[in-house]
């Protein structure tokens, strides 16, 4: 990754969505409420990141979301569409800032700021894979412990 601040800064990205049943709270076992929840709004958010920033990236590149805040202003219920707009507001030590507001027409629904950083896509999910084994043994072990001192 050989990006300067400057190439980025400022980099607009978008991403919309209409809401369905399953994206709402009821479906997702939240809570009782069919308005959309904030696990796709942080989707959409991290949508519009990915789409400002890339024409910037080299092959074999993305990012990956590292931290990620944001207040839920208003609720979105089932047949409606939001829009998410994402502007890139730094770049620094490999690592993309992004500031995000989710809209439903004119109405503010959520905002908040998301940092992604850098990431070569083999090697990142090489690591994915070899820490997903390396805890799925020690997870075994775990329950051979259990089952054993339970003279199962």
């Amino acid at each position: 990754m050989i990006m300067k601040a400057e190439q980025v800064m400022g980099a607009i990205g978008m991403a919309n969505m209409t809401i369905r049943p399953g994206d709402t709270y009821v479906a997702q076992g939240v809570n009782d409420l069919p308005v959309v929840s904030s696990s796709q709004i942080s989707a959409l958010m991290e949508s519009a990141c990915s789409t400002a920033i890339i024409e910037f990236l080299d092959f074999g590149e993305t990012t990956v979301t590292t931290d990620l805040q944001f207040q839920i202003q208003g609720a979105v219920g089932i047949n409606h569409e939001i829009h998410a707009t994402a502007r890139c507001i730094g770049l620094e030590d490999g690592q993309l800032n992004f500031e995000i507001e989710v809209h439903q027409s004119a109405r503010l629904v959520a905002s908040g700021f998301i940092t992604r950083k850098f990431v070569e896509r083999v090697s990142f999910m090489a690591r994915v894979a070899a820490e997903t084994m390396v805890a799925e043994k020690e997870n075994l072990i775990g329950e051979n412990k259990i089952a054993s001192s339970l003279n199962i």
